[in-house]
């Protein structure tokens, strides 16, 4: 288990120490003599590594944790929870639950009111039959769905932006990709009935604000109709055959492939037909949106400036092997891993193992459903002994291409979807 480890945490725990270790980063780091000292191993193409790169080995420190349920996740917070997946425990095509992120606003429903009487309730300016259903009226009355989707948090990356931002210091491992179980969501809109002028769907979950507060909501967010309309988006109580996660919103949660996590909303109470875009907690201001137009690092932003997240952009993981693994001279090495994109399918997938100077095209295998993400291999040789690095790039089928380095800053640090790079030492 690893966790990446940045500049802002030391500042916060003492920031003349982290004044020290920044200035010693940046004249540590314009030496690669130096750099492979301390790797332990000579940075083979070091001449197109970008300044200023930090070696992926360097990145990564251990520290094991347990959460009961879960294997392998590294805690960020606990209060509300969020705790991420190291990418190397993300290698299953499948994401088993344990292995599935944790991103809470509040403070998840006492398991003694989760019942077997748990009901969803249907209403909203756009609805024409107010509707409650129990579990059981959804998987008796509605087709069963089964479908593998992309869960991911849209600050998945936040730490690597600079300057820092407030939030959970996610690295890369608040994604996962399991098969969620349940019913559609337009199928369940279908029996209540639609309105014409009807422009959002809106949830309501059953967690509680960190404050205490009675009436407090954490969070209610929700997506356009269009897409609440789509294959993509469901009502799950299940999870790869069985119950969802408590954490991860059992009884009943929104699965909305493709888009933030935030709007798949957990412990489902109420779900609502808005004829306006949703107003609800952590809809406004800042929450869930990125400046409109490109700004500068460190610039202050107008709420009336920013523009709520859709579709996520086009990423990819390297999932094997672990970052920092040692690989025998003369053997070819097989890399695996996963890439995928909000709305769309991605069309390709490359691999660099000199510092993206030159890139190869590796194996992509289609997904399960619209919706998943698409498993890749790429087998590899390398030139000589020494220290390299795996980088990984997607290319979606509008031709959009991950970045190469972190783009562009946001005062929330979301849609972090640079490459992803593992270090191999190659002996």
């Amino acid at each position: 288990m690893r966790r990446e480890r940045g500049i802002h945490e030391i500042f916060r725990e003492d920031p003349e120490r982290a004044d020290r270790e920044l200035w010693g980063r940046r004249a540590f780091l314009a030496n690669v003599g130096a750099m492979s000292a301390v790797l332990g191993a000579r940075i083979v193409y070091a001449q197109h590594m970008p300044v200023g790169l930090v070696p992926a080995a360097l990145a990564n420190t251990a520290e094991p944790f347990h959460i009961e349920g879960k294997d392998g996740l590294v805690v960020l917070n606990d209060r509300p929870l969020s705790a991420e997946t190291p990418p190397h425990l993300l290698n299953d095509d499948v994401t088993p639950s344990e292995r599935l992120f944790v991103r809470n606003n509040g403070i998840p429903p006492d398991p003694a009111m989760v019942t077997r009487r748990w009901t969803l309730t249907i209403d909203g300016e756009s609805v024409r039959r107010r509707r409650r259903y129990t579990v059981a009226d959804l998987k008796r009355r509605f087709p069963p769905a089964h479908r593998q989707l992309v869960l991911e948090c849209a600050g998945n990356g936040r730490a690597a932006y600079e300057p820092s931002v407030a939030g959970s210091q996610w690295t890369l491992g608040a994604v996962g990709c399991p098969q969620w179980n349940g019913v559609l969501l337009r199928d369940v809109l279908e029996d209540c009935g639609v309105t014409r002028d009807a422009v959002y769907v809106a949830y309501w979950g059953a967690d509680s604000h960190v404050s205490g507060a009675e009436s407090g909501v954490p969070i209610s967010r929700g997506v356009p109709v269009a897409k609440a309309l789509q294959r993509d988006a469901m009502i799950a109580w299940g999870v790869n055959g069985g119950p969802l996660h408590p954490l991860n919103g059992h009884p009943l949660r929104l699965v909305f492939g493709g888009w933030p996590g935030s709007t798949s909303g957990k412990w489902l109470r109420r779900i609502s037909v808005r004829n306006v875009v949703h107003d609800g907690p952590k809809m406004g201001g800042h929450s869930y949106r990125i400046p409109c137009e490109p700004v500068p690092p460190g610039a202050a932003v107008a709420p009336e400036d920013m523009c709520i997240i859709g579709a996520m952009p086009v990423k990819s993981l390297i999932t094997s092997p672990e970052s920092g693994t040692r690989h025998s001279f003369g053997w070819p090495l097989n890399v695996h891993g996963h890439a995928w994109v909000g709305d769309g399918r991605v069309r390709r997938l490359r691999v660099s193992i000199d510092f993206g100077r030159t890139w190869r095209r590796a194996e992509l295998w289609s997904p399960a459903n619209r919706g998943a993400w698409a498993n890749w291999d790429f087998l590899t040789r390398f030139p000589t002994r020494g220290y390299y690095e795996i980088w990984a790039r997607a290319v979606d089928d509008q031709g959009r291409s991950q970045p190469m380095v972190v783009p562009g800053w946001n005062p929330k640090g979301y849609l972090n979807n640079a490459c992803h790079r593992i270090a191999v030492y190659v002996v």
